[in-house]
């Protein structure tokens, strides 16, 4: 009886320090409070009151950034949220290095998002997003890097505007959309006229296509159902009888 006790408390020993590690997941192991190595996946011994192991997922965190109230450039003042990815790179950084990391970089992704997204006027946040988020990856995963945190990609969801600003853009888009109109029938305009000069000029210096001209205008008159057909004559055919009643 008094070998038994010493041989199961051995054998509870041994079943708590055995620790089986995802390939996910990393087990960073101190040993009397100081940092020792770190795990990979399998089976692990962990010794229990000697030695202490914290798991970290390396799997990509998808991290939603909740909605930041942003003042651009042009004193325009938007709702902006997106999403962020990232990974544990290093586990012995992200544990030692950081108490949190998640509530960390939850934090510094939303002041990075003011802070950037402020540097921009509005139209810039509408139309360039793509160089937004590289803009935004770029300066939070900086500074995750001391963190063995590697952030991979940074997506804006939304921008919401208030009432006002969106009727001034439709307001906006509808002057923009008319001064195209403007200009496109000014240019057709200027076509046309430069079309009909070309005309002028060739009936002007060939007066038997006036002739062909006149041809074609009856052609179109006769295939009309109108009561009422009038003929133009012209000038050149009745110019010598004129000349011969005149002597």
């Amino acid at each position: 009886m008094g070998i038994l006790v010493p041989v199961i408390a051995v054998f509870a020993v041994l079943v708590a320090s055995v620790k089986v590690i995802p390939e996910y997941e990393r087990g960073v192991i101190f040993f009397l409070g100081r940092f020792w190595t770190v795990y990979g996946p399998g089976l692990k011994f962990v010794v229990p009151a000697l030695m202490q192991m914290v798991r970290v997922d390396l799997r990509t965190v998808v991290m939603d950034v909740p909605s930041q109230d942003v003042i651009s450039r042009d004193n325009v003042t938007v709702k902006v949220n997106a999403v962020l990815y990232f990974r544990v790179v290093d586990p012995q950084k992200a544990i030692i290095n950081v108490e949190n990391y998640l509530a960390a970089t939850s934090q510094l992704a939303q002041t990075t998002l003011r802070s950037v997204l402020g540097q921009h006027e509005l139209d810039e946040m509408l139309a360039e997003r793509d160089k937004l988020n590289a803009d935004i990856q770029g300066a939070v995963d900086q500074q995750t890097e001391a963190w063995g945190i590697k952030v991979s990609n940074v997506e804006i969801k939304h921008i919401d505007l208030n009432e006002s600003m969106v009727r001034a853009m439709a307001k906006q888009a509808e002057a923009e959309r008319e001064r195209r109109a403007k200009i496109i029938h000014a240019e057709g305009e200027l076509q046309a006229s430069e079309k009909l000069a070309s005309a002028a000029r060739v009936i002007a210096s060939e007066p038997q296509t006036l002739q062909l001209r006149y041809l074609q205008t009856l052609n179109d008159i006769s295939s009309e159902s109108s009561s009422t057909i009038v003929f133009p004559l012209p000038m050149d055919l009745i110019e010598p009888i004129i000349a011969k009643l005149k002597k």
